[in-house]
């Protein structure tokens, strides 16, 4: 406990910055963790009939696994964020890469439910499993990876990059659901096409693998004596900074339901509720993930000129008040209100992960850092974005109104909101302006 009390704050800004070719890398390569959950999401009607059976029931027992299996994340990230604090960073993406290839490659391998009935779902749903302790310590262990290889005063920019990039992955997975649901229709569709973006899912992680492997580790880590270092990061690091952990989980909430709400599920919700066909659908999903990746880069170089604070005070009046108006329009059968609607709820969702990337890790001074970050970040995901789907489903369906998912958003985010304004102003140029 005492080697974190006695970290000095200025160590995550002293230090000589990783190289352009290992930030690329760690940056770009969050496109395969988003890739495969969001191909999950936006193949949920294919899933449903393929691994279980079809129908309403089939609907809501693909989102139940996609619940369910998130538990699994935070159990991942103490896992992950114990190696990461305690043997490298480095390790962490390299081990957290090769399981995703693994859970990937099989997936696309995996018998029907037309093949062997009940038990398909369960395989599927342990591949989901694997996928999600796996991805435990990835997204956290590359924000942190990025937040201590950045320039201080780009470091917003920087880490907005992997946002963007893991949008790009979702952008790759809707378009390849939206090309896959296309082109093929029916049997074929049910028997062997649906394989084929987890096929080219895998590929691309056993690439990013062999990529990662020639990374640079973190400075920061690199400077720490062993004797230093927590002996136990987790229990230590809610010992000394819980206040970081509980607003780590508080902006991860807001920007885990803003996504896997407002963009993941929404062409279930499009098919459901907007009465959609698949494909069109997924179309103007893809619409949604470019918005995003426009997005987010403005918004992390806006949060380092800025601040943070201001900029997610921004997308989080515009998450409150807009969201329950982009569902209605949604929903209103409207090609061109669908549009809207998908547009915006993407921008805002885009625009408030941008910024909390790089506002989550900056919570953490002490050498546990990755341990706090995973511990905030992946819990609030597990609840607000694995479950919100299943749940905003459900409300549907008890209460026959339409917007219910939007009116969740907005509650999360009136909540979250208060947080965010009594927090510290953490960009380092913003401080260094107010201390002068």
């Amino acid at each position: 406990m005492a080697a974190i009390a006695h970290t000095p704050a200025r160590r995550l800004d002293d230090h000589p910055p990783i190289s352009r070719g290992s930030l690329t890398v760690a940056g770009m390569s969050t496109i395969i963790e988003w890739y495969d959950f969001t191909l999950y999401l936006y193949m949920t009607t294919v899933i449903s009939r393929v691994f279980f059976g079809g129908g309403t029931g089939g609907t809501a027992a693909t989102l139940l696994v996609f619940a369910f299996t998130y538990l699994l994340r935070p159990v991942g990230a103490a896992v992950f964020g114990h190696i990461g604090d305690r043997i490298g960073r480095k390790p962490v993406l390299l081990i957290s890469m090769a399981l995703m290839t693994v859970a990937m490659l099989v997936t696309a391998l995996l018998p029907t439910y037309a093949s062997i009935g009940a038990t398909a779902g369960w395989l599927m749903m342990a591949m989901r499993c694997l996928m999600s302790f796996s991805v435990g310590g990835e997204y956290s262990g590359v924000i942190t990876y990025l937040v201590e290889g950045a320039e201080p005063k780009r470091r917003g920019f920087i880490t907005s990059l992997a946002s963007a990039a893991s949008e790009v992955g979702g952008l790759m997975a809707v378009g390849l659901a939206a090309l896959t649901t296309s082109f093929f229709t029916g049997p074929d569709l049910d028997s062997w096409g649906w394989r084929i973006p987890f096929f080219i899912g895998a590929i691309m992680a056993g690439a990013t693998l062999l990529m990662r492997s020639r990374m640079d580790e973190s400075p920061v880590f690199e400077e720490e004596d062993e004797d230093d270092k927590a002996t136990n990061p987790l229990v230590e690091v809610l010992r000394v900074e819980p206040g970081a952990v509980a607003r780590g989980f508080a902006i991860s909430a807001l920007g885990s339901i803003t996504y896997y709400v407002g963009i993941g599920y929404a062409p279930t919700f499009l098919q459901n509720a907007g009465e959609f066909s698949e494909s069109d659908a997924l179309w103007l999903g893809t619409a949604a993930a470019v918005a995003v990746i426009l997005v987010t880069p403005f918004a992390g170089m806006a949060a380092d000129r800025f601040g943070r604070r201001p900029i997610l005070l921004l997308f989080g009046v515009l998450a409150a008040v807009t969201s329950l108006t982009m569902f209605q329009l949604m929903a209103s059968g409207s090609r061109g209100a669908a549009l809207t609607g998908a547009l915006v709820l993407a921008a805002v969702a885009g625009g408030w992960s941008a910024v909390a990337a790089s506002t989550i890790a900056e919570q953490f001074k002490s050498k546990a850092r990755m341990s706090g970050m995973a511990l905030g970040f992946t819990t609030a995901t597990a609840i607000f974005g694995g479950f919100a789907p299943l749940v905003g489903e459900r409300l549907i369906e008890m209460t026959d109104w339409k917007p219910a998912p939007g009116a969740m958003i907005a509650i999360v985010a009136l909540c979250v909101l208060p947080v965010v304004w009594y927090q510290k102003e953490t960009a380092p140029a913003v401080v260094e302006n107010e201390t002068h």
